[in-house]
């Protein structure tokens, strides 16, 4: 129980690598997507990282874990998600990458808020986000406040999002976000004019199924074409088992670029691949 009085779970990832202590209920909680998104960035990545809308901090703890030579900034408004992130960090199954990441309460899009939370501008080398995805008045709202934040957008829609990671990140730092597929033409326009050298990956739930979501990064300032790279499919069968790759990934802290290689890119050296 933590010092906000919302109910807890411990929550093992990375096969027992990260502990993530997320609410028991009423907010969102972080699964699937949040380990994949953390697996956009290899082992070899480097510098300073801002998971941006962290929530209780499980794509950055993931990344942490896995990138050794990488610092990460979580930053989250609510105080109860960013309650549960520091408190992930004292967790013993963390003790390892806990030094290295810090966690910060701020509202991200708002410039004054980031600035006053000690969030320079072209501070990091890396961004992560797992943003809301509904559009405002477009879908009925959960009864829940803290739900509805989690997964309806503001009046500036996607692109307050992608402003404020192009605010943070430097010059050809780089950007990876997980997001419906339906959100791709949003994406695409929230990225014009700040993250070029675009990598789409469709991610399928199965072979013959139409991809359910889409990982994209981008590279700040890059003119670099847009490539829309051969999907991913997440399970095998007719089963709910993930295929080997996905296990990889999920249980053992493998990278996307590990089990897919094309996902590489130059641009990203070796924060898209491992250094060995």
């Amino acid at each position: 129980m933590l010092a906000s009085a919302i109910e807890t779970t411990v929550d093992a990832f990375l096969g027992g690598r990260v502990e993530a202590v997320q609410p028991a209920r009423g907010h969102h909680r972080s699964g699937l997507d949040a380990v994949i998104l953390a697996a956009a960035l290899g082992a070899g990545a480097s510098g300073r990282a801002v998971d941006l809308g962290a929530g209780a901090g499980v794509a950055g703890l993931a990344l942490a874990a896995r990138a050794s030579r990488l610092r990460l900034v979580l930053v989250e408004r609510e105080p109860d998600l960013v309650a549960c992130a520091s408190e992930a960090l004292a967790r013993p199954a963390n003790a390892g990458f806990s030094a290295r990441v810090e966690v910060v309460r701020a509202d991200l899009l708002a410039g004054a808020a980031r600035k006053a939370a000690g969030l320079e501008a072209a501070s990091f080398d890396h961004a992560l986000m797992n943003p809301p995805f509904h559009d405002a008045g477009r879908v009925r709202a959960s009864p829940d406040d803290f739900r509805a934040r989690a997964h309806v957008l503001g009046v500036g829609g996607l692109d307050d999002w992608f402003r404020a990671a192009a605010a943070l990140v430097r010059p050809q730092g780089t950007l990876s976000t997980i997001l419906p597929a339906d959100r791709l033409p949003a994406i695409l326009a929230a990225c014009d004019g700040r993250f070029g050298g675009l990598a789409v990956l469709p991610l399928h739930p199965r072979a013959d199924d139409p991809a359910t979501r889409v990982l994209v990064r981008g590279v700040k300032g890059s003119r670099a074409a847009m490539r829309l790279l051969p999907g991913l499919v997440l399970h095998g069968g007719s089963g709910s088992s993930f295929q080997p790759g996905l296990v990889a990934i999920l249980r053992d802290g493998a990278s996307l670029a590990d089990i897919h290689p094309v996902w590489s890119d130059p641009q990203w050296g070796e924060a898209a691949t491992d250094p060995s």
